[in-house]
């Protein structure tokens, strides 16, 4: 398996610390808003890098933070004149609740800021009695960025070249402006905790090197992140931690790639922003996803109407490969046992296992999820080609085409769900409504009124409601808009 690594700029074999086990931390959300489009990318790429370890074996401890203190919680908490706590609760809940929509399985351990007040103020003494912090006459406490020799080296930046970064406030009371704070002095009515060197909060930097060494050790495989934070936030994190303990932090650095809208970036200011729940209101959670993995993690993402579109049209392939197939574990399991001469069953283990190997080698490589999709379209194929030879391998194919698509988090509705009931987005009749003109269309053809009949048909089409008449009687879809 090879994976890119932010810090050396290349792919590079995987190898785990402990054989047959991975420690990863990734970056969570600050809840004081909801969550947008931006980190539904950053959860569906971990989601998928997830999965797809624990698919290959791996026993996998994920963890993913949650900053609950932080200047912005605070001052729209102040704003809606609640507490902070209910707040950030409230915030939780609904990014659960945003997760759990887009299928993204809860991580291994979800820290919160709050939580880890006393192991972020031990890393503060730690880093005080090394002489790489110092604290101020204010009552903060700053990190020394020169006192640590390899400053800059994740985002492969020069001391001399820098700005102070995000979230920093140059003041007086800094030796050097690209020092970064630590501790903040509480300000009167503000949230704080006792510390040795007054009542206070963390700075959000140190609140990541405490909860992931404090979880994972000192030094683990992989972290990762959104593409906004490899400077100044994990760079800070490298020589924070790396300073403390004296140790590699991490081994492997992952960013997942950016999102656009209409090819712009999305912004408050430009009008293009997006929360989780405005899109899902709008559209099919399983579309949505697939919009999210069909591209490389790393790459950036062009969120638009046709592009939900394309993503529509592509589920439907998978889904309509699967309708009228019987996808029953068991059954699968016995076919997979029986010998490949035993009567109608032609569809060898070697040929679905192709499958297998061509998913598994382009998912090896730095998890490749464009390549992982072109595998199932071929297997999609090869399932509709079966189903009119052998029902038995058009089972076994179905079973398989379900089981990898499952590692990406995809095809985990009914094939009757996706392509009725749950693409009712954009589509104006309910389920009810539907039947009830197939019912009429059915009347007027019996009364031989086929030009009613044909209204009917055309009526739905355009909505994109497609007929399918049969000696059983008529079903529909919904067809993804041209």
């Amino acid at each position: 398996m090879q994976i890119y690594n932010t810090l050396t700029r290349r792919k590079e074999p995987f190898t785990p610390l402990v054989a047959g086990k991975v420690s990863m931390y990734v970056c969570g959300m600050t809840v004081y808003d909801y969550c947008h489009l931006g980190h539904a990318r950053v959860m569906v790429a971990f989601d998928v890098i997830t999965r797809y370890l624990r698919h290959r074996g791996y026993d996998v401890t994920y963890v993913r933070n949650i900053t609950d203190i932080d200047d912005k919680i605070l001052k729209r908490a102040d704003e809606n004149g609640e507490t902070i706590s209910a707040l950030t609760e409230r915030m939780i809940d609904a990014m659960h609740d945003d997760e759990a929509r887009l299928s993204v399985l809860p991580p291994s351990r979800e820290p919160r800021a709050t939580g880890h007040i006393g192991d972020i103020i031990a890393m503060i003494e730690t880093l005080i009695d090394k002489g790489f912090a110092y604290p101020a006459e204010n009552g903060d406490v700053y990190y020394r960025v020169r006192k640590f020799a390899n400053y800059g080296k994740l985002n492969n930046r020069q001391l001399d070249d820098m700005r102070s970064g995000a979230r920093v406030e140059v003041d007086v009371h800094k030796e050097d402006p690209l020092d970064f704070v630590l501790w903040k002095a509480a300000k009167p009515t503000e949230a704080h905790w006792p510390s040795p060197w007054g009542d206070g909060r963390p700075g959000w930097h140190i609140e990541c090197s405490a909860m992931s060494t404090c979880c994972l050790g000192d030094t683990f495989d992989i972290h990762g992140g959104g593409p906004d934070l490899t400077f100044p936030h994990h760079e800070n994190e490298i020589a924070q931690s790396e300073a403390a303990t004296g140790k590699t932090y991490v081994n492997t650095w992952m960013h997942a790639g950016a999102v656009r809208v209409n090819q712009e970036k999305m912004s408050k200011s430009l009008g293009n922003f997006f929360t989780i729940r405005d899109v899902l209101a709008e559209h099919d959670p399983e579309v949505v996803r697939y919009l999210l993995v069909a591209s490389h993690y790393r790459s950036a993402i062009n969120y638009s109407v046709d592009s939900l579109v394309e993503a529509r049209k592509s589920l439907t392939r998978f889904y309509t490969a699967l309708e009228g197939v019987e996808v029953q574990e068991s059954v699968g399991e016995e076919l997979q046992q029986a010998p490949t001469s035993e009567g109608a069953f032609i569809a060898s283990k070697e040929e679905v296992a192709a499958y297998s190997e061509r998913f598994t080698t382009a998912m090896d490589d730095d998890f490749n999820t464009p390549e992982a999709l072109a595998v199932l379209f071929d297997l999609a194929r090869e399932v509709n080609r079966a189903k009119g030879e052998s029902p038995q391998k058009a089972l076994l194919l179905a079973l398989e085409l379900k089981r990898l698509a499952s590692v990406l988090g995809l095809l985990q509705q009914s094939p009757d769900t996706f392509l009725k009931g749950a693409q009712q987005h954009g589509v104006a009749l309910s389920e009810t409504e539907i039947e009830a003109k197939i019912a009429q269309r059915k009347e007027a053809k019996a009364s031989k009124d086929f030009a009613q009949a044909d209204a009917i048909r055309d009526e739905l089409a355009a909505l994109g409601i497609i007929l399918k008449d049969s000696r059983e009687g008529t079903t529909w879809v919904i067809e993804a808009p041209q």
